[in-house]
């Protein structure tokens, strides 16, 4: 199992880097996994799409489809991509401490 040391922390992760434990997450530890994704600073937006990413795994045990996400935040596409360059799935729910979305390449 791949370690990643953040923080000070040796922190389990899959073969992508997305953590095997979600509940290991913190703010602090979320924006460290921004800068590995070239988010420098999380903003005001960067923490709706996380809190929401992380409200929805917690009530429902997986991601949100793209499109739902888009709806629920109110951003579109274009924005989302905007704040995470590596996409919803890899970057937003890497940054988010999810498990890696089905479907995520």
């Amino acid at each position: 199992m791949p370690v990643m040391d953040v923080l000070g922390s040796a922190i389990s992760v899959d073969e992508d880097g997305f953590l095997e434990d979600p509940d290991v997450w913190s703010e602090a530890l979320a924006e460290a996994i921004a800068k590995m994704e070239d988010v420098d600073v999380l903003t005001e937006d960067h923490w709706k799409v996380v809190n929401y990413l992380r409200d929805y795994y917690k009530q429902f045990g997986i991601a949100p489809m793209i499109r739902k996400l888009c709806k629920d935040t109110g951003f579109q596409l274009k924005t989302i991509y905007e704040l995470f360059p590596s996409g919803p799935a890899k970057g937003a729910c890497k940054i988010a401490g999810l498990p890696k979305p089905t479907g995520c390449v």
